[in-house]
């Protein structure tokens, strides 16, 4: 692993400091990794969101359609769709 120094203003260091004493991280490294992943995270949604936005409109699907599917994530962090009887199976 990297490391990477940077100077934030002291507020803003008081902030981390409490963050990381409040909702139990290691380090104030651990708490500025989660949020990196969190906004790489938002990025991937966006961007998702945006790709299905410009895709037109799409065809009405009824609830009992989505109930017999449902979303998993794979080991490398990407969302897939799977029928719901293999995700059960997944997770067991």
């Amino acid at each position: 692993m990297s490391t990477s120094e940077f100077s934030i203003p002291e507020a803003l260091r008081a902030f981390v400091e409490e963050q990381v004493a409040s909702r139990g991280y290691a380090s104030s490294d651990e708490y500025v990794r989660e949020l990196i992943r969190r906004d790489q995270d938002l990025q991937r949604l966006r961007g998702l969101l945006l790709e299905g936005a410009e895709s037109g409109p799409g065809e009405p699907v009824g609830f009992g359609a989505l109930r017999a599917h449902s979303c998993v994530a794979d080991v490398a962090g990407e969302w897939n769709w799977q029928p719901a009887s293999s995700a059960r199976a997944r997770r067991r």
